[in-house]
């Protein structure tokens, strides 16, 4: 088949508006499905630091609305295999308005567990003392203070909703690593300002396993430790309790695959037009090709290889439109998407279908005209 590449490719470029057309559909169809597998592997087989592997979430059994009662956290801390816990608590709030590059996630934390519970985030001991010192500090990740312009020393005010009142915060540490598009402050500050019934709870128990390999148990530990306790809870890996964030949007997984068959049946079905009505105006140049000595086998080749090579280009154009889009995407404060890179797979994936699409969109036209007699080819009309 690539014996006769050249010729196929003047074919291609005979009517060059439909080729470009053919590959634009191509393209964007492919940087749809390339984008989808990105996220696809982002969401289900992302790599996160070392320390991710070790960490627990233990929230509410029925919900992570539902809060649990903050001396849990001491008992969490006497199951053996645990060597660090942190409470923490999802504050929300407002930051100056709505708009999206206002609104990155806000933790009420223990302030003296935080970092050794998060090692993979780098913070000067200098600022980590300071924030740990005043009552009102706020530490906030590098991805949130370059895109807001928050510098140290600045003060914010964060407009309660989930609680009530409003803080004012003084940021005096800046940090940076994986995921670090999150602002902390100080529980016992929100507790201070809470009326008694809403004082002493948290959201989540955060806790360290001292190996991979206690996880499974520490987690069924602390469940059964509370399981006749009016808050029953819930403890899970880290990956796990984020990925319970995605399952709040429904089946993503069924959905992206979804999505992704349905983009790649329907470029299918367009280069498959295509490549038939290519096939139908070339008939007669079939017989003549066949006439100057030119096999079935050859003729069939030369119509696959024009249609695998505007399939490629197609493939080629929506691999880097999706390297420009998860880029883009990456920049997000958000703890999926941040950093997310395009993953080799998904590139070679792009392009395999890509050669599938080409093959698959030309081999019964490509196969009905090769086969035709000469005669019966010459007298073809168009």
């Amino acid at each position: 088949m690539w014996k006769f590449l050249p010729f196929a490719l003047k074919n291609a470029l005979r009517n060059r508006r439909r080729t470009l057309l053919t590959v634009l559909s191509v393209s964007v169809s492919l940087f749809l499905l390339g984008t989808l597998i990105a996220v696809y592997f982002a969401f289900y087989h992302r790599d996160g630091a070392p320390e991710e592997a070790l960490r627990l979430a233990t929230r509410h059994r029925v919900s992570l609305t539902f809060p649990l009662p903050e001396y849990y956290s001491a008992r969490i801390r006497q199951v053996p295999g645990v060597t660090r816990v942190c409470r923490a608590s999802w504050y929300g709030g407002v930051y100056i308005d709505r708009r999206p590059e206002h609104n990155f996630a806000r933790f009420a934390v223990d302030h003296d567990q935080i970092f050794d519970i998060r090692p993979e985030l780098k913070i000067a001991p200098d600022q980590r003392a300071a924030f740990e010192r005043e009552r009102t500090a706020a530490a906030v990740g590098r991805t949130i203070a370059e895109s807001v312009g928050l510098r140290l020393g600045q003060k914010i005010t964060l407009q309660g909703d989930i609680y009530p009142g409003n803080l004012e915060l003084t940021i005096r540490a800046i940090f940076e690593g994986a995921n670090d598009a999150v602002l902390y402050f100080r529980r016992d500050y929100l507790e201070e300002g809470l009326p008694a019934t809403r004082k002493g709870w948290a959201g989540i128990v955060w806790s360290m396993a001292e190996s991979p390999e206690t996880v499974p148990r520490v987690a069924a530990a602390v469940d059964e430790l509370f399981r006749n306790s009016p808050q029953q809870t819930k403890t899970e890996s880290e990956r796990a309790f984020q990925l319970g964030f995605v399952s709040l949007l429904g089946n993503i997984k069924l959905i992206l695959l979804s999505i992704c068959a349905a983009v790649t049946f329907a470029i299918l079905l367009v280069a498959a037009n295509t490549m038939a009505m290519s096939v139908r105006e070339r008939i007669r140049e079939v017989g003549v090709l066949k006439t100057l000595g030119f096999t079935t086998g050859q003729v069939l080749g030369i119509i696959l290889a024009e249609a695998v090579v505007m399939a490629l280009a197609g493939g080629v154009v929506g691999n880097l439109l999706t390297v420009g889009a998860i880029r883009w995407v990456s920049k997000i404060p958000f703890f999926f998407v941040q950093g997310m890179t395009v993953p080799p797979a998904a590139l070679g994936i792009n392009l395999g279908a890509a050669l599938v699409i080409g093959l698959a969109s030309s081999v019964v036209p490509a196969w009905n005209a090769a086969r035709l007699p000469i005669p019966e080819a010459l007298r073809h009309s168009g």
